[in-house]
This record gives structure tokens, sequence and C-alpha cells, in this order.
């Protein structure tokens, strides 16, 4: 049994921690690939308990409460896109929501209103306004302050990169052609990482819708250095809630 405590920097929603930060974390303690899926908004500054079980998972608890459970898996993508870096950075120009309209401010992956060096300030937007395919894409230059011990960036942090351009996409609908604003919350994160940059390193994140099912949306994402080498892939669930529910009230 492992303790791990969520600061508060790492929140998505006010008063929880952001998703993929908390599969991340949890990830740590299953080899390889992992699936991870939350079950209850992550308490922040809260001790919570790692804990193996006895049938290969692991359990994120919060006393008795279950916030997620972890297992290992096979994550293998039907496609995986890319793009240049100086695409990504265009594609950011084109990001979805103006930052005063900003569902999440304050959220550590994707809020506008986090400092550069505290938050991960990835701002997914389409690579074309036109393809019927929409694919979004973001930067990141990971800051030295998000290095492991090994001086590699820690392994939630490439989870959380790939956490938040996914619940974008998935308001991307391709048959419509639109993009709605319906609040998401994650449900379950799968990643494989690859390879883990350094702080420093010119990344390229891309997200991309893949269906829907009533509440449910799923979107796959990367994440590329600037070479073009694959760093980790991601597949997402997300679930449509209310604004109070996203919110935690």
């Amino acid at each position: 049994m492992t303790e791990i405590i969520i600061d508060k920097r790492f929140c998505g929603p006010p008063n929880s921690g952001n998703g993929g930060y908390v599969c991340g974390r949890l990830a740590r303690h299953i080899p390889g690939a992992a699936e991870v899926t939350l079950r209850a908004p992550p308490p922040l500054r809260t001790p919570l308990d790692a804990v193996a079980t006895n049938d290969a998972t692991w359990e994120l608890r919060d006393g008795t409460k279950v916030v997620a459970t972890g297992r290992a898996t096979s994550v293998e993508l039907a496609r995986v896109e890319t793009a240049s870096f100086e695409k990504a950075r265009a594609a950011e120009l084109l990001a979805l929501f103006e930052p005063h309209e900003h569902p999440l401010p304050n959220c550590f992956v994707c809020g506008p209103a986090r400092a550069q060096g505290d938050g991960l300030r990835i701002f997914a937007g389409p690579l074309s306004r036109h393809a019927q395919t929409p694919v979004l894409a973001a930067s990141w230059i990971p800051d030295a302050n998000l290095a492991a011990e090994d001086g590699l960036v820690a392994p939630e942090f490439l989870w959380s990169a790939l956490d938040c351009p996914t619940g974008f996409a998935c308001n991307c609908n391709p048959q419509a052609g639109t993009y709605d604003k319906t609040p998401l919350l994650l449900g379950r994160m799968s990643a494989r990482i690859e390879a883990r940059p350094r702080p420093g390193d010119r990344c390229i994140i891309t997200a991309w819708p893949t269906g829907r099912d009533g509440r449910k949306r799923t979107a796959d994402a990367a994440a590329h250095d600037e070479a073009g080498k694959l760093l980790a892939v991601a597949r997402t669930t997300w679930i449509a809630v209310e604004r109070d529910v996203q919110l935690g009230r």
C-alpha cells in the first residue's frame, strides 16, 4: 500500500484532481500499458491509498471509498495522428475556447489561467477547420519541474498531456461537422508510454474523436517529439454531465 496525495496544483475541476494526472499516478504501480477507471472525483490534499488487490488490479481509495481502479492492458490504436511542431502551434490559434470562455480555467493541463511552468498550458485546436475527420493538435514543451529522478518527464505528466485534448476532441462531431461545448468528465483512460521526453523538448500532442454512445464519448491521442518519434498513445472515455457535476458542486 502506498499513500498518494493529489496536490492542489494538479486540479482539473476546482476541487478534484485532473483525471489524466490521477490515472498516471495510479498507473505508476502497473508495469507497461495500463487502463485506469475513475470511480469518483479524486479529492485534493487528501491522503489516498494505492492498494494492490487479489485480482491483479490496483485501487485508489479514500478511506473505504474506491476513487479509481487500474489494471494492465494493451493499447493499440486504429490510427495514430501526428503533425509538425509548427502546424501544432498554428492549430493552437484556432483553439476551441476563448480564454474567458474556458470551462475550467485553472485546470492543470489546459487552463489558460495557469502560469507558464505551473500548468501545462496545452491548448488544442483543429489542424483544419474543414477536415471531415477532425484532428486537434497542440505543442508542449515540458518544464524542468516535471522531471522525475532520472531526469526525464515523469510518466504521470505524459498521461496528463494526453488527457484534456481528448476531452475537447470528444466534443467534435464528425457527422455534423460541428463542435459543441457539452460539459464532460474523464471516465476511463488507457495509455502506453514508448519513450519519455526531457524537459525542454519540443513535443506535439494530437487528439481525435472515435465515437459516441449516449452520454459516453471516446477519443484517442498521441504524443510525438519534434523528430516524429512516438512518445505515448492514449484511449479515453468521457461522460457528458451537467455543468454543476463537472464543477463538483
